[in-house]
């Protein structure tokens, strides 16, 4: 399964739902951009470790972008951005997803439930 960033911050701040999902979940990845979501919401280089060490600790595997994942995306914004208000940063996660045919966990279900070849959990805090 493939987190979205709302989810681990959700577990950073102590919500049992959040632990509970990543906990019962065998195989954990995020995109690097959530990666980069994450490091960039830090305020300072505790929160940076922190952050490191608990992808580290719970097993996340770190998914890249490729080509394929860019142009996907780019087609997600095309088709989804003006009607839905689909972000670059959200369409770059969906399109990691569909290309690596994985579920995504995600709280922000307005803006992903309109990609339909995207395979959705919906996480509710």
């Amino acid at each position: 399964m493939i987190f979205d960033t709302d989810v681990l911050i959700w577990a950073q701040r102590g919500n049992l739902n959040a632990a509970h999902l990543i906990n019962t979940t065998y195989s954990r990845a995020i995109s690097i951009l959530t990666y980069m979501e994450l490091l960039q919401k830090a305020n300072n280089k505790t929160q940076h470790l922190y952050t490191k060490n608990f992808l580290k600790d719970f097993g996340f595997t770190l998914l890249p972008l490729t080509e394929s994942i860019g142009h996907r995306a780019l087609v997600y914004i095309e088709e989804y951005s003006m009607a839905n208000g689909l972000n670059a940063m959200d369409a770059m996660i969906a399109a990691t997803a569909v290309e690596r045919n994985i579920e995504l966990a995600t709280a922000n279900l307005k803006h992903y439930k309109v990609i339909h070849d995207l395979k959705l959990h919906a996480f509710k805090p």
